[in-house]
């Protein structure tokens, strides 16, 4: 075959593959409220 159909083939191939490829699943990150420490007030201080 010459060389221009290879690489038409290669590209075919290479974008038939890219097309079939899953999906990435999107990530759910969930935000935490964040706490402040206790603070010592008491008898011990």
């Amino acid at each position: 075959m010459s060389n221009s159909i290879k690489s038409i083939l290669a590209i075919g191939l290479v974008a038939f593959v890219a097309a079939c490829a899953q999906q990435a699943e999107e990530e759910f990150v969930v935000v935490e409220p964040v706490t402040a420490e206790p603070v010592s007030t008491g008898k011990y201080k």
